[in-house]
């Protein structure tokens, strides 16, 4: 991991926000800055630019997270989500959705898009119906589509390059519990 002094230095040579360069994950990337610079383009894109309501993509990452046993990406979420004042409840449902009763059509259609995308690597023609009935607009379903991509993208990033957590930062909140090796997906 680049030290932060190198990371900030590399991310402006870069064009990329010295807030991102503080970050384990882009002190990683910024090994390779051209990947670096890819990695935070489309972030920037989904995170401020995007159509998508914050909270089901915040459900959509959590749901990644939590599936795919992605601790980095879980916790960091977990703060940007309680930021966006998602509540609690709504993020601890992700880890069992499909048991809960918590989410209306819109939500369970989102999460079965991510889950499908998780286990078959696209969306189901079922789901999809669902999708379109949730959302009468082709940018937000691309945008859905290419968040779920993203975040399960940085899945794998974040466990292949095992980034860690930034100092004093406590995993897996709020209580600090890994998925169940039988919830993943």
């Amino acid at each position: 991991m680049l030290d932060i002094a190198e990371a900030k230095k590399r991310a402006a040579e870069n064009g990329i926000p010295e807030n991102m360069a503080e970050l384990s994950v882009f002190r990683i990337a910024l090994h390779q800055p051209g990947v670096a610079s890819g990695l935070n383009t489309m972030l920037q894109e989904l995170l401020w630019k995007g159509q998508l309501d914050a909270r089901l993509r915040e459900l959509i990452i959590m749901r990644i997270g939590w599936a795919t046993d992605a601790v980095y990406e879980w916790t960091q979420h977990w703060r940007v989500a309680r930021m966006l004042d998602i509540p609690e409840r709504d993020l601890l449902a992700v880890r069992d959705w499909r048991s809960d009763d918590h989410f209306g059509d819109t939500e369970r259609a989102v999460l079965a898009a991510t889950d499908d995308t998780l286990e078959f690597g696209t969306i189901t023609d079922e789901t999809w119906t669902a999708c379109r009935a949730a959302f009468d607009d082709d940018a937000i379903l691309v945008e859905m589509v290419a968040a779920i991509g993203n975040w399960r993208l940085f899945s794998a990033l974040l466990k292949s390059l095992d980034v860690p957590l930034e100092d004093g930062v406590d995993p897996w909140p709020p209580a600090g519990e890994p998925p169940p090796a039988e919830s993943r997906g």
